[in-house]
Parts: C-alpha cells; sequence; structure tokens
C-alpha cells in the first residue's frame, strides 16, 4: 500500500471510532450501555441490522465464491423477506411489550428456567464461534497486505475491536454501523467501477457481461431440486427463511438492535428496510466478483492466490506440469473469450456455439490445475482441504486498484469488520451478564455492579473469539462457514420461539426436551449425511417442534399458558 493507501485507511477509521464514541457519551448504565435506553431511530437500527450481516467475511469471501462458482449463493438470501415481514408480524411486539434486555430472557417468562439458560447456552456457542471468523476475516487483510504472521494481525485485529467494544457499547456500536455502511458502499461503487475500467478497451461491459455468463458465473437462479446442492431456489426459500427466522428472530446479535428502538413502529421499519435492501445489495457483491473473474480473462491471474503457499510449492517437481498445463489454458481461455465475442457480435450462433464450447472447456482445464494445485498443498504440509477463495478478492485489489482506492476498499473491509465483531461481542456479553451472570450467580446487585460485569464479559468474549479464529482458515470459503456454523445451532432456537408463539399448551421441559433433540438431530445429519447446511435449520425446528408436541399431548396434567406467562409443570 502506498503512504496516501495508509492515509485514507486510518483517517476513515479514526473517523469512525470517533464518532461512535463521541455518541455513546452517557451510556452510564445498563439499560443504556446494553440497549441505548430505547432510543434509537429506525434508520440507525436498520443500518446496524444491515452492517451487522455485511461483515469483512462478505466482501472477501463472497466476491471469491463468485468468481469460482457464480453468482448463485445470492439465492441463499431469497427467504429473507418473508422471514422479515413474518418477524415484524410476530416477534417484534412479542419481545417490545415483554420488556427484556434479551430474546433468551423472555423464555423463562413463556417456559421456565432451564429452558431460558439453555436457549442462551445454544446462542452463546453459536455466536461465540462465528465471532472468530469475523475477526478472522480482517486479520487475512492484514496478513496479505503486511506480509505479517496471520496470529498476529488476528491478535491485532481482536484487540481493536475488542477495546471500541469495551468503551462504547451498543449505542456506540449502532452510530458507528450508520458510518461504516456510507464508507461500505461508497467502496462498492468504486471497486465495481475500477474492474471496469480496467477491462481491454476492445471489451466494453456488455461484452464482460456476456463473457461472464458464458462461463456460468451470472448463475443467479437454479431451480433443479437437490438436497445436497447449498445453493438453489429451494433451498434458498425453505432453508433459507428458516435460517433468516431463526437469524432475526433468535440471534441476541440481531434482536439487540431492534430492542434499542423508540417503538414497534421504529423497529419494523428497520427490519422492513433490510428486507428491501439485503438482497440488491448481496447481488451488487456477487456481481463485483464476477467482473473480477472476467478482468482474469485478459490479466493471468496466479495459479494459486495464496501466495505463500504457491511459492512453497514452486519449488517442488510436481508444479511444473501443472503449472504448464495453467499457462496452457489461460491462453487457449483468453483466445476462446476474444473469439466467442467476435462471433456475438457478428451474429455467427453457430460459430457462437463452438467457441463457448472451447472458452468452457478452457476453463475446465484451468480449474483442474488449481485444483491439482490445491491438492498438492495439502498432501505436501498445508493445510488440509486447501481453498485459496479467500485470498482472491484481496489479492485484486492490493495488485491492480490505484492509489487511495487500495486504502479505501480496505476501510470497507475494517469497517464491516468493526460492526459485525462489536455487535457479536456486545450481544454475547449481554446474553452472559443478564441470562448467566445476573440469573443464576449475582443476583440483586448495582446496576453500576452489572455495568461493569458487561465490559468485563465483553472482554472474555473478544479473547476468546481470538482465540477460535485460529481455527477460522481451515474452514474454507469463510461466507459459507460462518453460515455453516449458524445453521448448526439455529434451527433449535427457532423451533424453540416458534413453540412459544404458536402452541400455549406446551411446557418448559418438553420444549427443553425438544431443543435437546433437535440439537443432536443436526449434528448426526451434519456428521452422517451431506444433506446441505441450509436444511439444518428446517431439521433442527421440525425435530423440537414434533418431540415437545408429542410429549406435551402424552402429558395429560398439562395447563395451558399464553405468550408472556409462565406454563405450569
Amino acid at each position: 500500500m502506498t503512504n496516501l493507501d495508509w492515509v485514507v485507511l486510518v483517517l476513515a477509521l479514526v473517523s469512525i471510532v470517533a464518532y461512535g464514541l463521541y455518541r455513546s457519551r452517557g451510556s452510564n448504565t445498563v439499560d443504556r450501555y446494553l440497549l441505548a435506553g430505547k432510543s434509537m431511530p429506525w434508520y440507525a437500527m436498520a443500518l446496524s441490522i444491515m452492517a451487522t450481516q455485511a461483515s469483512a467475511i462478505t466482501f472477501i469471501s463472497t466476491t471469491g465464491q463468485s468468481y469460482v462458482d457464480g453468482m448463485r449463493f445470492v439465492q441463499f438470501y431469497f427467504g429473507l423477506p418473508l422471514a422479515m415481514v413474518i418477524i415484524c408480524a410476530t416477534v417484534v411486539p412479542m419481545f417490545h411489550h415483554a420488556r427484556v434486555y434479551t430474546a433468551y430472557e423472555y423464555l423463562e417468562k413463556r417456559f421456565d428456567t432451564k429452558t431460558r439458560a439453555l436457549g442462551s447456552i445454544i446462542f452463546l456457542c453459536q455466536r461465540g464461534l462465528s465471532a472468530g471468523l469475523t475477526i478472522y476475516a480482517p486479520a487475512l487483510v492484514l496478513s496479505v497486505i503486511l506480509g505479517w504472521p496471520e496470529r498476529t494481525t488476528t491478535i491485532l485485529m481482536g484487540a481493536t475491536v475488542v477495546t471500541y467494544t469495551v468503551l462504547g457499547g451498543i449505542k456506540a456500536v449502532t452510530w458507528s454501523d450508520v458510518q461504516q455502511m456510507a464508507i461500505i458502499f461508497v467502496g462498492l461503487v468504486i471497486s465495481l467501477v475500477t474492474v471496469i475500467v480496467l477491462l481491454p478497451s476492445s471489451v466494453s461491459f456488455g461484452d464482460a457481461v456476456f463473457l461472464a455468463g458464458a462461463a456460468g458465473r451470472l448463475n443467479a437462479v437454479t431451480t433443479n431440486f437437490d438436497w445436497n446442492d447449498r445453493f438453489n431456489l429451494w433451498s434458498g426459500l425453505i432453508g433459507g427463511t428458516f435460517l433468516f427466522l431463526s437469524y432475526f428472530g433468535c440471534d441476541q446479535s440481531q434482536v439487540q438492535r431492534y430492542l434499542t428502538g423508540k417503538s414497534i413502529a421504529q423497529s419494523r421499519l428497520s427490519l422492513l428496510f433490510n428486507a428491501v435492501a439485503k438482497i440488491p445489495m448481496q447481488f451488487f457483491i456477487l456481481f463485483i466478483g464476477a467482473m473480477v473473474f472476467v478482468f482474469y480473462l485478459f490479466v493471468q491471474p496466479p495459479l494459486l492466490f495464496q501466495q505463500a503457499e504457491l511459492k512453497r510449492i514452486a519449488a517442488l517437481s510436481e508444479f511444473a506440469p501443472m503449472n504448464d498445463q495453467y499457462q496452457r489454458a489461460f491462453n487457449a481461455r483468453k483466445q476462446a473469450a476474444l473469439a466467442l465475442v467476435d462471433a456475438h457480435h457478428a451474429g455467427d450462433s453457430a460459430g457462437e456455439e463452438r467457441r463457448r464450447a472451447e472458452y468452457r472447456a478452457a476453463q475446465r482445464e484451468l480449474d483442474a490445475a488449481r485444483s491439482s494445485a490445491s491438492k498438492l498443498v495439502s498432501e505436501t504440509g498445508g493445510e488440509k482441504g486447501f481453498n485459496d477463495t479467500n485470498y482472491i478478492f484481496l489479492s485484486f485489489v492490493t495488485k491492480y486498484l490505484p492509489s487511495g482506492v487500495v486504502g479505501l476498499v480496505i476501510a470497507v473491509i475494517f469497517a464491516a469488520t468493526m460492526s459485525a465483531s462489536s455487535g457479536e461481542i456486545n450481544s454475547l456479553a449481554t446474553v452472559s451478564v443478564i441470562d448467566i451472570y445476573q440469573r443464576h450467580f449475582k443476583r440483586g446487585a448495582s446496576d453500576h455492579h452489572y455495568l461493569w460485569a458487561s465490559r468485563w464479559l465483553t472482554l472474555f468474549w473478544g479473547v476468546y473469539a481470538v482465540v477460535f479464529a485460529g481455527w477460522a482458515k481451515r474452514l474454507g470459503s469463510l461466507i459459507v462457514a460462518v453460515n455453516k456454523v449458524g445453521s448448526l445451532f439455529y434451527g433449535s432456537l427457532l423451533g424453540c420461539f416458534v413453540l412459544a408463539i404458536l402452541f400455549p399448551r406446551v411446557r418448559g421441559t418438553a420444549v427443553f426436551t425438544g431443543m435437546l433433540a433437535g440439537e443432536a438431530a443436526i449434528f448426526a445429519t451434519a456428521w452422517f449425511t451431506d444433506i446441505s447446511w441450509l436444511w439444518y435449520n428446517v431439521i433442527g425446528c421440525a425435530v423440537v417442534m414434533i418431540v415437545a408436541l408429542v410429549i406435551t399431548y402424552a402429558s395429560p396434567e398439562t395447563t395451558y399458558a399464553t405468550p408472556g406467562t409462565q406454563a405450569q409443570e
């Protein structure tokens, strides 16, 4: 990075932190520190919710995912609008009327103490792991740019995020998110414009879109139903709806955002804004990855984007043949791409079909060479299942974007991480204090005591996330990994809240047993089948509900409960 890039990066990050801390003045009580005194307007909550989702993983890994697999990942979000409407109609007023700090505090009001404790523990497990993934992504940025060890950059990023979160509380997090989203949108637009400008003068924007489509990189919708396919229309609509119902309805990192709202109407507006804006935003990010793919049709990319491993295997005897294959495949693909564009312009359908076949054949050969190199990394002491997807966009940014723009894009990635990580760590501390510490260990203490407990537990969860981040690189594409980790736990939480809202006869013991059975079913599915992780949420929710209902209706002594009250055992 140039001096200008560093200036842009430092100014952006300092302004974000300073603005957030400025807006967080007066966060000197537990209510203000954890819920901002329920003073946030809808637009601040909306942008904060979006920023929490749009972590650095979104920009680093989603673009790389599109580069290698096309845009079909966008189908993952097709269930989001439906989920938001359902949550606005049910969960938002329920939590506001219950006057709770956490989603799991409501479970004790509706069921019993053990159900609340189990729900809290499930959240702490999944969100603690996800927080590690979120911190690892920007640490990877620094590692690539500065050449520092990933462990060093992970600790540096974790320390920055934890310090910011401990000092500011939820109000600082939310207002900083507003500023961060502005930087993110500007950075995304500049990235796309830069990619298009860097294309050869003979290749227009329309040609670039055509070539991306011919290579299968614009496959935004896949209608074939397949249990084992991670991204298709049905897994997105059905599995995605269940995932987002769980995420926005049961995950404290999101629930806490709209619990800070001035009113139910303001909270609903924040969620509906995301229902409208999230899919176009993800489509735009994926499209950037597709355009980076087109750029590399004409400028030869490295055999592997992870430069350290590429240099290591370059000295091995097996490297030369696969590198030669890669060179031939790149040249053949480049010539086939140019010929395909010429045939398309000439309206020669027969020639276009022939050139398309050559173009795709060259792409398969190039992919085979990259796959062989990745396998060589794994077989010669590198990480098992080596995957360089997370390095693709970073490599392009640092090598080809102009001075100043590199700093801005890196600032985007850091801003996204600060918002996502701080929000996750803050929510983990909130659940730890309200649902575990205050409820089971230290009841009746002063507000000042719980405020400091919140700060210390924020520090604890930050350290925990940094430690887990060391294993993140083993999980492949980070955007897939972070959602897979969540899907291992979300289904059980969703089943619990569905029972709380729709089935007043169900008691705490039945739900508690159902949640344990749901988790067992999810992990069994993950370990013993190839079913896509998007279906884990459906399976977990279904098992929780079935087991709980069977127990309930097999127990004639069951008494009824209405939402917001506790059923008698």
